[in-house]
């Protein structure tokens, strides 16, 4: 088993978020019982956590942007660690987050072992 981050990509701070409060409200129930449902067959590595809606990002030349984006108003919502035998199936649970119908985007990233 390899472990594969999930990284969920959304919009937090346009003057129309998307997916928006409300449609946060709705998937939150549907999005618990997904992380639970991965934790259930044991894939799950590190729990997703929640992120502060402020942050910093250091580019080039180690200019400092306010606000918790690199680029317009796109920002990660969350991060997990989960167990999958190839992106293949880390995908498949990727397709799973109930947030992607509202506006969502979920990136899956292989973990590579430290040399």
């Amino acid at each position: 088993m390899q472990e594969f981050l999930i990284a969920i990509h959304r919009d937090l701070t346009s003057k129309h978020p998307s997916p928006s409060p409300d449609q946060m409200k709705l998937a939150m129930k549907p999005y618990q019982d997904w992380i639970a449902g991965i934790a259930a067959q044991d894939k799950l590595v590190a729990p997703p956590k929640r992120w502060d809606l402020d942050g910093r990002v250091v580019s080039t030349a180690k200019k400092i942007h306010e606000g918790p984006y690199a680029e317009g108003t796109i920002s990660i919502g969350g991060l997990f660690l989960i167990r999958a035998k190839d992106y293949d199936e880390a995908v498949e649970i990727a397709k799973g987050c109930p947030i992607i119908q509202y506006g969502a985007i979920v990136e899956v990233r292989m973990a590579i072992p430290a040399a």
